[in-house]
């Protein structure tokens, strides 16, 4: 199968050396430490989690409650900064410095502005929202969820910048120091809410406040970073504090579809756990550890999307497009091949790691189950399905993909889940099938969109 792959998606010939623009020493320093960013990010999640439990039941229902709400937001974040590094990369890849310079700073008072509008929002609303969303919750676990929110909340727009710095640096390629950023950062919160919960007992404000700081910390050293001039690009106040309409509809052309995609997907996430909610408590436990194992199996697939921004924006830019599909084309490669080993060695341990969970025979044979369903299509189908889709979003082919993504999240996730969890009565298995259905939906079309070249035709600067 591997053979297979390789064949099908083997670079037609040899790039000349006069238009390499990444050697494959440059792709490795891209590539590793966006994955052991990525990992990073995984496991101190996991530990915040195990924090949190000591803080009590109320503290851990109101910060799960509450940041499901928050990642509406954080994906938000993320799609106009992917917006800006697709711009920027482009301009660094047609070494354009000022309008690379130009864009980096719309990027920056875009991301600032938005994120002070939905701070202002959710402060004003914010026990409003809550009930909307969660309904009359017990008292104290509605108060931790206020508490929670609101410190969120002021957290909003130094998550904002950091995104969009941390995008600068990576449409340069230069992501050892956003895995160095984000090592730091993270132990700020981690030692922060361990002193926060074990010595302060501040309960959800302990874990609340450390969270804060450390994106404060984070948007002010990559703020620094981003001024500091001899770089491909830097900020300059000039391109900050001003209002440039042409180049924020570039980001914002990329931005918004991006958005909406990232919507649509948090709301599928939310109607499948009320349909994963009617199978009982062993498909709900068993449900609930597979999607850690599938988290960390997923960071390939995440981390080689990153790298195809970087790389397909840049080749784009400097208007060579044999040169972004001959990269496409390798990076795809890599992508296929570096997610096989790592998703069959997930799967390896999981029946090691499983004996460390407090779980039934049942259930945790289920896990497995589910892991192995995930891991197969992640292997074969999420490299088509979300790494190549970036590449054709940073080469400006975002409608199709959005799209496409729809369409596949309505019409295979969705649908399917019900058809094969409920009618099928398949269970929590049927919703795993029907998530990997709609990767494979994405997949044949974004290859078909490939292969015939259609993305070539778009232009972002």
């Amino acid at each position: 199968m591997r053979q297979g792959i390789a064949k099908l998606i083997e670079p037609k010939q040899t790039l000349p050396k006069d238009r390499q623009i990444f050697s494959n020493k440059d792709l490795k320093t891209l590539i590793v430490p966006l994955f052991m960013e990525q990992l990073l990010a995984v496991l101190v999640g996991v530990a915040d989690t195990f924090m949190v439990s000591y803080a009590g039941e109320a503290a851990v229902s109101g910060v799960s409650l509450v940041n499901m709400f928050n990642t509406i937001f954080l994906y938000l974040f993320s799609a106009l900064a992917a917006g800006g590094a697709i711009v920027v990369s482009q301009y660094i890849g047609s070494k354009d410095q000022d309008n690379g310079n130009r864009s980096s700073g719309q990027l920056f008072m875009t991301s600032a502005v938005f994120s002070l509008f939905i701070t202002g929002f959710v402060l004003a609303l914010d026990r409003q929202l809550l009930k909307l969303l969660f309904g009359e919750v017990e008292p104290d676990v509605m108060e931790a969820c206020v508490t929670y929110l609101r410190i969120s909340a002021y957290s909003y727009p130094a998550l904002a910048v950091y995104n969009a710095g941390a995008a600068m640096y990576r449409s340069m390629g230069k992501t050892r120091v956003t895995m160095y950023l984000s090592l730091a950062s993270n132990g700020i919160n981690v030692a922060g809410n361990a002193i926060g919960v074990f010595l302060l007992h501040a309960g959800v404000a302990g874990v609340a406040y450390p969270s804060l700081i450390a994106r404060i910390f984070s948007a002010a050293v990559i703020t620094w970073l981003c001024f500091q001039k001899g770089s491909m690009v830097w900020l300059e106040k000039k391109h900050i504090f001003f209002w440039d309409k042409a180049m924020v509809r570039r980001i914002l052309g990329i931005a918004v579809p991006n958005g909406i995609e990232s919507g649509l997907f948090q709301l599928a996430k939310v109607a499948l756990s009320s349909i994963t909610a009617l199978f009982g408590t062993v498909q709900i436990a068993a449900n609930g550890v597979a999607q850690s194992f599938w988290s960390v199996a997923a960071l390939m697939g995440t981390t080689m999307g990153l790298a195809f921004v970087t790389v397909t924006g840049q080749c784009v830019g400097a208007g060579d497009k044999e040169a972004a599909e001959y990269y496409m084309r390798k990076l795809l490669k890599l992508t296929f091949v570096s997610s096989i080993i790592w998703n069959g060695l997930i799967l390896a341990v999981t029946p090691l790691v499983l004996k460390g969970y407090a779980l039934s025979v049942e259930a945790a044979g289920l896990v497995v189950v589910l892991v192995m369903i995930h891991n197969l299509f992640n292997a074969v189908c999420f490299p088509l399905s979300g790494a190549l889709s970036n590449g054709l979003r940073a080469a400006g082919d975002v409608k199709f993909t959005m799209y496409v993504s729809l369409l596949s999240t309505v019409a295979g996730r969705v649908a399917f889940s019900v058809i094969f969890a409920v009618w099928m009565n398949l269970g929590v298995m049927g919703v795993a099938l029907a998530m990997c259905l709609d990767w494979g939906i994405r997949a044949v079309l974004f290859w078909i969109r490939f292969v015939k070249g259609s993305w070539k035709k778009f232009r972002v600067i």
